[in-house]
């Protein structure tokens, strides 16, 4: 079966609702998208402090699920070899904190397809779905980038806006195997 890695922060966990708190108790004010379109909110000036809650223990246990994500990645992991790799080793709590909301979230994602490291060029596989193009650029495979605030400029993969857009691109990607093998 081809292997699929799975990003998690800002791919299956969404960290911008607890930025956007942050942002709100930093400004005094709510803080709009468009106002950090094409960057990450914590890279505005005066907002750098921001980033800080990705160090609080419980940060990435609370975050919520992007939505779709549970139900495609269920329907992937059933017809391909599916792997969660995110990055856990700069924030010490993250540990802890990813595993127990993988396991709560998408319980049928066994142990030995998490893999928790610093640098994702060491994976190997089929397809990423990433929504860091430094990630994708280090895999030796077909790299999807997952919409998200700080890389709507770039062009340079094959882009997926949503699960459904997730969904239809392993849809078809399975029809063109099959005809393959046929």
């Amino acid at each position: 079966m081809p292997r699929i890695i799975i990003d998690m922060d800002e791919v299956l966990a969404d960290n911008y609702p607890a930025f956007h708190r942050a942002a709100a108790a930093q400004l005094g004010r709510p803080l709009a998208p468009e106002e950090y379109r094409g960057k990450k909110l914590y890279e505005l000036p005066g907002l750098e402090k921001v980033r800080d809650i990705l160090y609080e223990k419980g940060h990435f246990r609370n975050l919520p699920v992007i939505e779709g994500a549970v139900e495609v990645v269920k329907e992937l992991y059933d017809n391909y070899e599916v792997f969660i790799v995110t990055t856990a080793t700069e924030f010490r709590y993250s540990f802890l904190d990813k595993y127990e909301w993988l396991e709560e979230h998408f319980p049928f994602i066994h142990y030995d397809r998490i893999v928790f490291c610093g640098d994702k060029s060491i994976v190997r596989g089929d397809f990423m779905i990433d929504d860091k193009v430094k990630n994708l650029a280090g895999f030796n495979g077909t790299g999807l980038l997952f919409t998200a605030s700080h890389n709507l400029a770039d062009q340079t993969y094959h882009r997926v806006n949503n699960w459904q857009e997730v969904r239809d691109y392993f849809a078809q990607e399975r029809r063109s195997r099959m005809a393959r093998i046929a």
